[in-house]
């Protein structure tokens, strides 16, 4: 099949970035003039500007949109009120051979009790809108809008100033949002304080066939203050050393909310979600296996599917992300041990890079400072 392409696919060829295939939309992951070392190191000291317009976008509407929402998904949206957004998951349900997986991870905006927008990965979009779909009661309409909408993340400690210089609101809480027009002259946006990098930041929803002219008015508006348009190998890079989970690595049907400390986002007083038995049980008997940091001590860079040893030589895990840390200048890795090894923080432990044990440090992420609030 063809990749799709954001709706900001000729700005990414006129800058020069390498295109690849990214869960089938052909995205940029990094660019000329810097690559991925330039354009996280614009991202912890400066600011960033990603085009994430692959992530899914869909919006649910009827009577009682909220409260249906609330009893499919992991978290309770009873914690927030309108105009804020919320991590949450959705999970398989109870009856599921592999009930409490999680088919996805996503963020919920909630606009009031009869409307509320999701934003899930690309990858799993259509699963987790057709799941919705099929549960919804009368009245309650579940709508696909991945086509009809652009995400732009402008992430950085600078970023707070090149919204205000779009002339929208930028003092938001963590986790809130606003929608309006500013000074930049596009069309109507919705500015949300998220991220998925560590830093303070912003994620911009727009009508896709505006994205261009929001994009630029962006770049403009940061070009003072070291802004550098950024792909998704810095994403992963500055995700990775936040310990922030990627479905299909952290996060996927065979790897539940318990298993990956994500329990946080999991509403346990709730009467109700997909999962919820599965999940409970998992949480109250303690899992088989988690998710932990690891840090190398040497030249050795972890990478995904790599084993993890103990001491002994004996396999204890495997690592599910691993990648050079631009901020650290090391290998970091996330993996699933087993509990069962009695490994902690702390110890040290191997990973087989390539046939070669490399040690490394077992750690709790994050790997470095957050910057998010």
């Amino acid at each position: 099949m063809t990749p799709r392409t954001s709706p900001l696919h000729d700005r990414h060829v006129a800058a020069g970035a390498k295109l690849a295939d990214f869960s089938g939309w052909s995205m940029p992951i990094e660019y000329a003039g810097g690559g991925v070392l330039a354009e996280h190191a614009a991202v912890r000291e400066h600011v960033g500007l990603f085009d994430v317009s692959h992530l899914g976008t869909g919006t649910v509407r009827g009577p009682g949109a909220a409260e249906f929402v609330n009893r499919c998904l992991s978290n309770d949206l009873g914690r927030i009120g309108t105009g804020q957004a919320q991590y949450t998951m959705c999970c398989l349900p109870d009856g599921d051979p592999q009930a409490g997986g999680v088919v996805d991870d996503l963020i919920v905006y909630l606009r009031g009790d009869d409307d509320v927008l999701l934003v899930p990965n690309a990858a799993n979009a259509a699963e987790v809108l057709g799941r919705l779909a099929d549960a919804a009661p009368a009245g309650v309409t579940v709508t696909d809008r991945h086509e009809e909408v652009a995400v732009l993340a402008v992430q950085g400690p600078k970023s707070l100033q090149v919204i205000e210089l779009l002339g929208v609101p930028g003092e938001l809480a963590y986790m809130s949002f606003v929608t309006g027009t500013g000074a930049h002259g596009a069309a109507e946006v919705t500015v949300c304080r998220t991220g998925y990098t560590g830093e303070h930041g912003y994620e911009l929803l727009v009508d896709a066939d505006r994205a261009g002219e929001l994009w630029d008015a962006v770049l403009d508006a940061g070009q003072d203050l070291g802004i550098r348009p950024c792909g998704l190998g810095a994403r992963d890079t500055l995700r990775t050393e936040m310990g922030y989970p990627l479905h299909g690595h952290e996060l996927s049907h065979d790897i539940t909310p318990v298993q990956a400390r994500a329990g946080w986002a999991v509403g346990w007083k709730k009467a109700e979600f997909w999962g919820r038995a599965a999940l409970t049980a998992e949480k109250e008997a303690g899992p088989s296996r988690l998710l932990w940091g690891l840090r190398s001590t040497g030249r050795g860079i972890p990478r995904p599917g790599m084993d993890v040893l103990d001491a002994a030589g004996a396999r204890i895990g495997e690592v599910t992300s691993g990648t050079f840390s631009p901020t650290l200048r090391t290998g970091i890795a996330l993996a699933l041990l087993d509990t069962s090894s009695g490994v902690g923080e702390g110890d040290e432990v191997a990973v087989d890079v390539r046939g070669r044990p490399q040690a490394v440090d077992v750690v709790k992420p994050p790997f470095v400072e957050s910057h998010v609030r």
